[in-house]
């Protein structure tokens, strides 16, 4: 896109006339490329609604707290440092710790469910083309009915309809994922919501357990926290896969921040390029927490954000 022209100011009422005109041709040319571009990008709804200065939050979901996050490049940093594992806060809500205490051989991977494994959206705010571009890009999607946590005026729950696009490899990931880890789902999504989209995409049970938003807990410095140790007392194999750090921020050793997925990526390949052989390699590690400080650094992360933390040792 070439800039636009700046001109000396007109000595004549015609040359002025004549400037105006090419200046609001140029405006017009620039709001047509633009407007060009974002068909072409085939954005989701939120992209949209970027361009004009608004942003979009969904009603399945809590508000989204990392506004602007990019997961961190690999750091290359001695392995031998004071890492953190859990952050002095307050904490309330959460699932009960796992029963077992046993040092685990297999890797457990805990995956966020929105913007990480699908993406969702309010079926009546979606623009008509968008499930047909979707499509004809080879994106999978579909229509679900859900419950949701409003009422209707007889006090019966009210239905809501959302449209769920798949990221792109989604089936094949959970499968080859299975045959070397156990997989757990762990949501701040409503149950009423996650239930039944979990069941349309987990046809073979690969999750072992599913945990919702009354599973988080709230610290003084977020909501929504996804607390590792209901799951384990012992985190030397287990890992988190969000597209919202701050979810693990009580245990950011043991969390993957991932890139946020939405229906105008449909040729977004970071679950079988990116993840899978990052997990892969993480299930031969005897502790997973060296290898992930190393490569994203998510401690001095969070202290940049105004979270302190405590140190555990290797």
């Amino acid at each position: 896109m070439s800039q636009t022209e700046v001109y000396a100011p007109p000595t004549t009422t015609a040359k002025s006339g004549g400037q105006l005109w090419k200046t609001v041709l140029n405006w017009v040319a620039f709001l047509v490329q633009i407007f060009v571009q974002i068909v072409r990008g085939t954005p989701s709804v939120g992209q949209v609604f970027s361009y004009i200065g608004f942003s979009q939050t969904s009603f399945l979901s809590p508000p989204p707290s990392n506004s602007g996050f990019k997961p961190l490049s690999v750091v290359e940093i001695p392995l031998q440092c004071s890492v953190d594992s859990g952050v002095d806060a307050a904490v309330s809500g959460g699932c009960p710790p796992d029963a077992s205490g046993g040092r685990s051989t297999k890797l457990t991977v805990v995956l966020d469910l929105d913007e990480t494994l699908v993406c969702a959206y309010e079926t009546s705010s979606l623009p008509p083309t968008l499930c047909s571009q979707a499509t004809e890009a080879g994106l999978k999607w579909f229509d679900l009915e859900c419950v949701s946590s409003d009422k209707e005026s007889e006090g019966k729950p009210k239905i809501s309809y959302v449209t769920v696009f798949e990221r792109p490899g989604l089936h094949e990931f959970l499968k080859q994922l299975n045959e070397f880890a156990e997989l757990i789902l762990f949501t701040a999504g409503l149950e009423g919501y996650a239930r039944p989209l979990v069941d349309k995409i987990d046809a073979e049970s690969w999750f072992s357990r599913r945990l919702y938003r009354p599973s988080t807990i709230s610290t003084e410095y977020r909501d929504h926290v996804k607390d590792l140790t209901c799951i384990s007392q012992d985190l030397s194999k287990v890992v988190i896969v969000d597209n919202n750090p701050f979810s693990f921020l009580l245990q950011p050793v043991n969390g993957i921040p991932c890139v946020p997925f939405s229906a105008g990526q449909p040729h977004d390949d970071q679950l079988l390029q990116v993840l899978l052989p990052l997990l892969k390699h993480l299930s031969v590690q005897e502790d997973v927490r060296p290898v992930l400080y190393e490569k994203f650094h998510m401690p001095e992360w969070f202290q940049k954000h105004g979270i302190p933390s405590r140190g555990w040792k290797l």
